[in-house]
């Protein structure tokens, strides 16, 4: 797959794209997105700085105000973007992949998001023709950031060459930029209760940043930043990325964990028994702490600037009358939907990703959302997604249940025990379309008709007894399949059969 993806831009570096490409994009996105003032940040992957100065040559040639955040977490862009008034962002970050990836997320006014459908599409046009429109002017000298010293350096014939100074990133004061992201973070949650015992993994990666402040009391594991990623995967739904979280939870009788990706936008969670949670099954809790904090706060959460353009949805009409919104993606178990509703919440079903989450809370007025991959969207963060924000409220109803007995895996299982489901199972084929098309013609001869057809993202068939999606990645060159039944003996004949269909030759 190429550099230019459904929701962000994002590759190997050095073979899906380079510093030149870069500096191309830079000058390409303000000519597509608009406006004169830009936001810049980035990770701590290796590349990262290369990428950024590659990026603001390009920005600053197209005659626009930069300011460089520096080092953050995606959602801290979001943030500034959001309240800063800017024009556009881009956060430097190939957020959970291996470290030789990297990529640009690119966000416009109020940090509604570029995807390739509303702007990355030009971007690639433009930037991969080899001619720009010329430049617009110069940087001007008020510029409230501040531009890399060796602006301007990016040699035009680098293909991609890794930096020397491999490895960690030592510790440095938190700019104004953190403390602000900090300070917001803290008046939208509640501290967590000091009789919670848990551990945050920051992962190597950017959680580092606020892990200290925002979770006292916490052990922090692979808290130092190093864009090798020397601990585990920056990747939390890489069961090898869980292991040491797993053991630490079940060594030290701790009552859950939490495991941040590379640029902290996604949380996962450990049970007390060491458990992975399945994150979709975290949808309600994230609902029911957002609705409390409406409640108890006197907020009207769920009032975001409007979204431009359509949002695809499971059709038919969306019932207000009263009732909050909450989004979820078509990979959502249908556990999740009906615990949605017994808490007085409408679920939304919308395409999978951020391009498409983001739009969808604003269309909606919704109050929180979430994905199967640990995404979780707030109505009082922009309809953004944030890492610590959505662990800090899921910790919050953990340490109401343990204050009346309850354990987290017991919280949780009134959701998940309700149907049997498979996860995220991933194919490699060759034919994407053919092989989807082979498994949805096998579901239907060996289950009968569906009572229903969702086609927003890949295609989602429901029964009495169970559904299933199927869908291609957006970012990934896979098929995914996900499936749920009743029981867990209907759910392995399913299994038994739909993966020998995708593998078929046509």
């Amino acid at each position: 797959m190429g550099f230019f993806k459904a929701y962000d831009m994002r590759g190997t570096f050095g073979k899906d794209f380079d510093l030149p490409l870069v500096r191309r994009i830079g000058e390409a996105l303000p000519k597509v997105v608009g406006g004169g003032r830009w936001l810049v940040g980035r990770d701590c992957r290796t590349t990262s700085e290369p990428i950024r100065d590659a990026l603001v040559e390009g920005l600053s040639a197209a005659g626009v105000e930069i300011t460089d955040i520096g080092l953050c977490t995606t959602p801290m862009v979001y943030y500034h973007t959001a309240t800063g008034g800017f024009d556009g962002s881009v956060m430097v970050t190939a957020s959970h992949n291996p470290p030789s990836d990297n990529g640009l997320k690119v966000s416009k006014k109020t940090a509604l998001p570029v995807g390739y459908a509303n702007g990355l599409n030009q971007v690639e046009r433009l930037a991969t023709a080899g001619t720009l429109p010329s430049k617009l002017g110069t940087v001007p000298s008020e510029n409230t950031g501040t531009l890399p010293p060796n602006l301007g350096t990016v040699p035009s014939e680098n293909t991609g060459t890794l930096p020397t100074n491999l490895g960690a990133v030592p510790t440095e004061p938190k700019s104004k930029y953190i403390e602000k992201y900090i300070d917001f973070v803290r008046s939208a949650t509640i501290a967590p209760n000091a009789t919670l015992h848990y551990a945050v993994d920051c992962s190597n990666g950017m959680a580092s940043l606020v892990a200290k402040e925002l979770f006292p009391g916490a052990a922090i594991l692979n808290g130092e930043r190093d864009g090798r990623f020397p601990a585990h995967s920056p990747n939390p739904l890489n069961p090898s990325a869980r292991e040491e979280m797993a053991e630490y939870v079940r060594k030290n009788n701790l009552d859950c964990g939490i495991i941040f990706d590379g640029d902290a936008d996604r949380a996962a969670f450990i049970d007390e028994t060491g458990t992975f949670v399945q994150p979709d099954y975290l949808i309600p809790l994230v609902a029911a702490a957002t609705l409390k904090r409406r409640t108890r706060d006197g907020l009207n959460i769920g009032s975001v600037p409007s979204a431009e353009g359509s949002v695809p949805t499971s059709g038919g009409s969306v019932p207000t009358a009263g009732r909050p919104i909450v989004i979820h993606d078509v990979r959502t178990s249908r556990g999740t939907i009906e615990a949605i509703r017994e808490m007085g919440c409408e679920p939304v079903m919308v395409p999978v990703g951020h391009a498409f989450a983001k739009p969808a809370m604003r269309k909606f007025s919704a109050i929180c959302g979430g994905e199967l991959a640990g995404h979780y969207y707030f109505g009082d963060f922009f309809g953004c997604d944030s890492g610590v924000l959505a662990a800090l409220r899921i910790l919050e109803e953990i340490a109401e249940a343990k204050a009346s007995g309850e354990t987290f895996s017991a919280k949780v299982r009134k959701i998940s025990g309700r149907y049997a489901n498979s996860g995220e199972i991933n194919f490699k084929v060759e034919d994407k379309d053919a092989a989807t098309a082979r498994m949805i013609d096998c579901a239907v001869k060996n289950f009968g008709e569906p009572t229903s057809r969702i086609e927003i993202d890949g295609v989602r068939l429901e029964w009495r007894e169970g559904w299933i999606n199927v869908r291609k990645s957006n970012t990934e060159p896979y098929l995914r399949l996900v499936a749920e039944c009743d029981t867990g003996e209907r759910l392995a004949d399913w299994l038994g059969l739909l993966p020998g269909a995708a593998s078929e030759a046509s």
